[in-house]
């Protein structure tokens, strides 16, 4: 009896380890670890974790941009912003529905055609001066870049672009083209995001015939000192991992860039400029990529058109706004621009020119194109006009 009494035990015993030893399999299959592989499990956390941190996305750093035209501040625009205020000049209706558009951007530029001297009265074509107000109202939807090496630059002359060169270093904003000396110039404008630094370089093709005092210190980036824009384009590029240039040049009211800016846009991009930033001609021109003969590539937009006027032809109330990433390797240091997405912009008034404001293109109506005081002039104007301006201008590629 005590014999069966034992064997029984035994039994007992037996299957009692039999079941352990199949629940610690189970887990140890569950778990990803076999009995008798070899494997350490510290081990293979740490292979997890390496493979975490060498992810492809992981070594790469990249700054979202957006750019757009030219600021033309005529006397319409600023005369409606006095009338909305009780005490200087209220721009925010003006740019209320496009500001969405600006503030994501980590780096956001514009031209601003019109020079803002505090040391001058207000005044519209052809000599311009604007409202500081319009320089703050850029701030406040978050332009970052501004670019005021225009026709105008010297509409004010020499004390007038002193005064606007101070007042957006007062601001502490970034400027290009314009400065007032050689210790000033030498510092070429830098910023740093996400562990990328970018330099702008700005010049204008001309100044409406006006030009500063041969003994000025001031110095007015022009394009026909082609050396000067050399060597600047070439040091910006030593210091920095993207060059952008802002170039304020072409022909007026012309869809199409001529030779001179398409033979200035190579040489840029031969000097090191990574992205090309046209305006001036009011009107939009073509985005494409030139390949450099080192096989580097430089985005250029010949022009982006207005962002905002009192122009009244149905082409010149259509914009650009230009998006795009700078893209760097931070293992191999390569640097890439991507993401070009070109989007339209449109600058919308009523009957007399009442009540302007930018609106982007996704965001217009064919009944605020029905009711838009440029029909007077341009009688075709309507949505299906200026999509058929965007989709025979810009390639189709950077409409995506």
């Amino acid at each position: 009896m005590k014999k069966a009494l034992s064997v029984i035990l035994a039994i007992i015993v037996f299957l009692d380890v039999v079941a352990v030893s199949v629940l610690f399999i189970d887990k140890s299959r569950n778990s990803g670890l076999g009995l008798g592989d070899g494997i350490n499990p510290i081990t293979q956390a740490g292979d997890v974790e390496s493979e975490k941190t060498t992810k492809p996305e992981d070594l790469l750093s990249r700054v979202s941009c957006v750019a757009v035209g030219d600021n033309l501040i005529h006397d319409t625009v600023y005369e409606q912003a006095e009338a909305r205020s009780s005490d200087g000049y209220d721009f925010s209706y003006a740019y209320q529905n496009i500001a969405h558009k600006i503030e994501p951007a980590d780096i956001a530029i514009l031209n601003q055609e019109t020079i803002i001297s505090t040391e001058h009265n207000v005044s519209s074509y052809p000599q311009f001066n604007s409202p500081v107000e319009v320089g703050e109202e850029m701030l406040e939807i978050g332009f970052d870049v501004f670019n005021i090496a225009t026709n105008h630059s010297v509409d004010c002359g020499e004390k007038g672009l002193v005064s606007a060169i101070n007042y957006w270093k007062n601001k502490k904003a970034i400027t290009t083209g314009a400065y007032l000396n050689e210790a000033d110039y030498q510092n070429i404008p830098v910023s740093e995001v996400n562990g990328i630094k970018v330099a702008y370089v700005g010049f204008t093709e001309q100044t409406n015939g006006l030009s500063l005092p041969s003994d000025t210190d001031v110095i007015l980036m022009k394009s026909e000192d082609e050396e000067r824009l050399k060597q600047r384009v070439m040091a910006a590029d030593m210091i920095s991992d993207f060059v952008v240039v802002n170039a304020h040049w072409g022909v007026e009211y012309t869809h199409e860039p001529n030779d001179t800016q398409k033979s200035l846009a190579e040489k840029l991009g031969e000097w090191g400029a990574d992205v090309i930033i046209g305006t001036h001609p009011h009107v939009i021109q073509p985005v494409e990529f030139i390949t450099n003969s080192d096989g580097s590539q430089t985005l250029v937009a010949y022009s982006l058109g207005n962002f905002i006027s009192a122009q009244n032809r149905g082409a010149r109330m259509l914009g650009g706004m230009l998006s795009f990433e700078l893209v760097k390797n931070n293992q191999t240091g390569e640097t890439t621009v991507e993401n070009v997405h070109f989007e339209g912009t449109v600058t919308h008034y009523g009957y007399g020119c009442s009540n302007i404001r930018v609106y982007p293109l996704e965001d217009y109506t064919q009944e605020l194109a029905s009711k838009h005081g440029v029909l007077s002039k341009t009688s075709s104007f309507s949505l299906d006009y200026l999509n058929g301006i965007i989709e025979d201008v810009i390639d189709a590629r950077f409409l995506i």
